[in-house]
């Protein structure tokens, strides 16, 4: 388990403990949406990560960009950067455009 999923796994178990507990409803709404963006991001992280083990470009395409070496932080931090810049005006838009956004196109395209 690295640390992304120690990070979504903690945040999951204090969502569940707020539910139990009755907590606060907008707290756990906000802890939800965290959590959800933070599987979103992972997930896209982890296959630009998969699919880069195989192609030199986009390994090399990262370098370029100043993020270092193919690693999961750094591929993680380009999928974070750039989903920060993705056009959205909701929640679930951002969620979406998240799980929709091809990074390693957009990976390429910049490079």
């Amino acid at each position: 388990m690295d640390e992304y999923q120690k990070e979504i796994l903690d945040l999951d178990l204090q969502i569940a403990d707020l539910v139990e507990e009755e907590g606060d409803k907008e707290t756990i709404a906000d802890l939800s949406m965290q959590a959800e963006i933070l599987k979103a991001l992972y997930a896209q992280a982890r296959e630009l990560f998969d699919r880069g083990a195989e192609d030199p470009d986009l390994r090399r395409a990262l370098a370029l960009k100043g993020y270092g070496d193919w690693t999961v932080d750094n591929v993680y931090a380009f999928v974070y950067e750039r989903a920060v810049e993705l056009p959205t005006t909701a929640h679930h838009a951002f969620v979406g455009e998240i799980r929709e956004a091809d990074f390693a196109a957009i990976l390429e395209e910049s490079a």
